[in-house]
């Protein structure tokens, strides 16, 4: 696990913009694609608004990026709550990506409907018509965002939540008591199964959540983020200095860079 601290949101969004670059640039390199699963959020949307840009439209090869979706609320595809609209109103409407390249959840249909459909998708994308996710090149996430939620949540997986032990489906549909609605979301053997991860976190109310993910003893169950496997060439915590203002251990790491 690597931690970057950055001084402002604004530094940490330039920052995952030029990752993201790099990762697509990588990859298409490689193996001709790049597929990245977002994420929604106050966040990630400046991340987007931003890879908008011309001076960042022009360094992605569109044609070759797949985008997909970390989860989604059940919600219309037009609904403002919708992951897909604002990815699409941040993004994918202002970029020269192939219609067919955007894999979304379909929110609007049956959850349980949903979350198969989309994992056969999924299984379609990356060759593996049968088992578990694997880690090999064309056959996973290439990058994968993600965002942390105050109560420890990541995705759709919540705290105490089925969706979290979930270990044989790719997608899962639950619903999720502490927000009042169905979600859709990726499974922890999916998310951990990708090339990179990349957790985007920003502001003073997620100060204290991460503080708790990055320094208390692993519990999944109370804090669904720390399933994501912290291995150090895997997972990267892009934070601001007000998410890291709690922190105290993980300072003290050498894989802890400060970006002032």
């Amino acid at each position: 696990m690597t931690v970057q601290e950055y001084l402002t949101r604004e530094l940490l969004t330039v920052a995952a913009a030029e990752r993201v670059v790099a990762c697509a640039t990588r990859c298409v390199r490689e193996q001709d694609r790049f597929v990245i699963a977002l994420s929604g959020g106050a966040t990630p949307r400046a991340l987007y608004q931003l890879l908008a840009t011309d001076a960042y439209v022009q360094r992605i090869d569109w044609r070759a990026v797949h985008v997909c979706f970390g989860d989604e609320r059940c919600v219309s595809p037009t609904d403002i709550q919708s992951n897909y609209k604002m990815a699409s109103d941040a993004l994918l409407s202002h970029v020269p990506i192939p219609t067919a390249n955007i894999h979304r959840l379909r929110g609007e249909d049956e959850p349980p409907s949903a979350a198969i459909a989309y994992e056969l998708e999924l299984r379609a994308l990356f060759a593996t018509p049968h088992g578990a996710p694997t880690e090999r090149a064309g056959k996973q996430f290439d990058l994968v965002l993600l965002g942390l939620g105050a109560d420890g949540h990541t995705a759709s997986l919540f705290p105490r939540g089925a969706a979290v032990q979930e270990q044989t489906q790719w997608v899962t549909a639950a619903f999720g008591e502490t927000v009042g609605m169905w979600r859709l979301s990726l499974t922890l053997p999916v998310l951990n199964a990708a090339r990179d991860v990349l957790f985007l976190v920003a502001g003073t109310d997620k100060a204290s959540v991460l503080q708790q993910v990055l320094e208390s003893p692993i519990d999944v169950n109370r804090l669904p983020a720390q399933g994501v496997v912290l291995r150090a060439d895997h997972v990267t915590w892009m934070v601001d200095g007000a998410a890291g203002s709690m922190t105290t251990a993980w300072r003290r790491s050498s894989s802890t860079n400060r970006m002032l």
